[in-house]
């Protein structure tokens, strides 16, 4: 694990617990869901481009899907 990896992941998990919170007060259960994926999947991705895509995408995801 390299540092970029590291300071990647701990980006996303804030936007994750950021997601998570409003998803939480808001009771919209997807930007609930991609809340704690972001803040989950950098434990278990560990190359820096595909952490990127994976991050990238599931911040898209509340955008792009209405539930």
């Amino acid at each position: 694990m390299n540092s970029s990896t590291l300071l990647w992941g701990v980006l996303f998990g804030s936007i994750g617990l950021g997601f998570f919170v409003y998803g939480r007060k808001q009771r919209a259960i997807v930007p609930l869901v991609c809340g704690l994926a972001l803040m989950a999947f950098p434990y278990f991705v560990s190359g820096t481009l595909l952490l990127i895509a994976i991050g990238v995408a599931l911040m898209a995801i509340p955008y792009f899907v209405r539930i």
